[in-house]
């Protein structure tokens, strides 16, 4: 069971239904809150497909699709399973432990996400970790990706799971 959590965790990089909450920019201009929400609908699609590839990793071609979104040098922290310091490293373990054994939830209204000028945005909330076979939420944690935007597109380069708890029946 340990294992499985930190496999959840692990994939809890970051992300299946979306619901979010913008995170203020401390600005009042209308073009501030454009932008915000121009960053938030960016966001809040790259968690939907990085946790539904993650979510049918055992489906063929997933993991690779799910792999696309991650940066090479990608850097995975997780409480209670350590780290992985590679997309090829969080990748394996992905494969091995999480791949048709459960699926990550974001927990609605949790979502927030905040700029980082000239690089990306930082993504934070709740997920839950639930059982293929029978559907029961096991576990829960919170969860942050850094996302970078270049100009290929936007890949996940830090993920951080931590505060992995089991929920009840």
């Amino acid at each position: 069971m340990r294992s499985a959590l930190w496999l959840i965790t692990v994939l809890a990089a970051a992300l299946a239904a979306p619901c979010i909450v913008a995170a203020p920019l401390g600005q009042s201009s209308g073009s501030g809150n454009a932008s915000q929400d121009t960053l938030v609908r960016t966001v809040t699609g790259l968690d939907t497909q990085l946790f539904d590839t993650f979510n049918t990793c055992d489906k063929p071609g997933q993991l690779d699709k799910h792999a696309a979104l991650l940066d090479p040098n990608l850097e995975f922290y997780h409480d209670n399973g350590g780290v992985s310091w590679t997309r090829k490293d969080y990748i394996e373990k992905t494969g091995k432990n999480v791949c048709g054994h459960f699926r990550r939830k974001l927990v609605a209204g949790s979502l927030q996400i905040y700029p980082i000028k000239d690089f990306g945005a930082i993504e934070e909330g709740d997920q839950e970790f639930c059982d293929l076979k029978s559907d029961k939420c096991f576990g829960a944690a919170h969860f942050m990706v850094v996302w970078h935007q270049t100009t290929s597109g936007w890949q996940a380069t830090r993920v951080f799971s931590y505060g992995h708890h089991a929920i009840g029946d």
